[in-house]
């Protein structure tokens, strides 16, 4: 609604002079009107008071139970302030897990790095001894019980289960010194390189499971006041609510946000003069300027609550900025009067 604002000052010259003259019985003639005298246009919308930074709606970035509110409002809170903090016995438990698997996989890679330890070594040799024993053992009782099968001494089938063991003895050597050869071997550049896989793929989760546990402490991402406190302790932070654990703003300023109706937008302009009222503050006016125009139409965001009000028009949200470092409640209704040709 345009509010136009008329200099009454010819106006009231020419009532002046019409009244004296007609007391007089004289002739009257009006005063020709001052052209320097110009018409104020003010475009009138209703706003809302807010913070200069807007407000910040601080919630966690996980689900869970609120352990901790350490805020309430109206407190000062300063940048990267702890506000609140969740359970964490999951993400505290995810972290040890995440830590010992760092450290099984390093041990791995030094190990083999370093090869195998001295008494490992030394059971390896000894198996292999062992097993050329029973070789040679095994390989003489054959023979002899060829000799013996050839002159008709043992059966047939006593110099099979010779055969037999022979073979096993032989199997057996072959594993013995192919362990104690891996036992002695140095490592490969592929098992190194698989084992430092590991070692990095095991240190991504550890960073993960940290990040997740930080992730349970709230942090004020700005220094300002708790306009309002929605959770307390005990209360659970649900990723898909629209409810924060607290409201923050930094009030060292103050801006308007107004809902100006699409009839009025083209006649608005960063930089316009412009000033409030509200009925708290009587008849103080408190002055500003437009310092940003939306570009796009929107919904009503203030209701005025009277009965004509028409909710189903667009509005063009509109800020001014004050002049003066005023202490005013922010989510104050006010009336905001923009000068559009002043």
């Amino acid at each position: 609604m345009n509010l136009r604002i008329v200099s009454m000052a010819c106006l009231l010259t020419v009532a002046m002079t019409v009244f004296s003259g007609c007391a007089n019985n004289e002739a009257v003639t009006a005063p020709v009107p001052d052209e320097r005298v110009k018409t104020e246009v003010i475009v009138a919308a209703p706003g809302l008071l807010e913070p200069v930074t807007e407000e910040f709606k601080i919630g966690a970035e996980l689900a869970g139970k609120l352990r901790t509110v350490l805020v309430e409002e109206s407190d000062k809170v300063r940048q990267g302030q702890v506000i609140a903090t969740l359970e964490d016995a999951e993400y505290q438990a995810r972290v040890k897990s995440a830590e010992a698997e760092v450290k099984q996989r390093e041990s791995e890679l030094a190990r083999l790095i370093t090869g195998a330890r001295a008494e490992e070594r030394q059971i390896a040799k000894f198996q292999v001894e062992e097993a050329q024993v029973v070789l040679r053992n095994s390989e003489t009782e054959l023979r002899r019980r060829e000799e013996l099968y050839k002159s008709g001494d043992v059966s047939r089938e006593e110099f099979e289960r010779a055969q037999r063991d022979f073979k096993v003895a032989v199997a057996r050597n072959d594993q013995a010194t192919q362990n104690h050869a891996l036992v002695n071997a140095e490592a490969r550049a592929d098992d190194i390189a698989r084992a430092q896989a590991a070692i990095n793929a095991a240190n991504g989760r550890l960073l993960e499971s940290r990040a997740l546990l930080d992730k349970t402490i709230i942090r004020a991402p700005i220094a300002g006041i708790v306009l309002r406190k929605h959770l307390k302790a005990g209360e659970s932070s649900v990723l898909d609510s629209n409810t924060p654990i607290v409201t923050l703003g930094d009030t060292t300023g103050i801006r308007v946000r107004v809902d100006v109706d699409e009839a009025d937008i083209g006649k608005i302009q960063v930089g316009q003069r412009a000033w409030i009222s509200a009925a708290a503050y009587g008849d103080r006016k408190f002055t500003g300027r437009v310092v940003r125009i939306s570009q796009m139409l929107g919904k009503k965001n203030i209701r005025t609550e009277e009965p004509t009000e028409r909710i189903d028009k667009k509005i063009l949200e509109t800020l001014i900025e004050l002049d003066e470092d005023v202490k005013l409640p922010t989510g104050l209704r006010v009336n905001a009067f923009i000068i559009v040709n002043g």
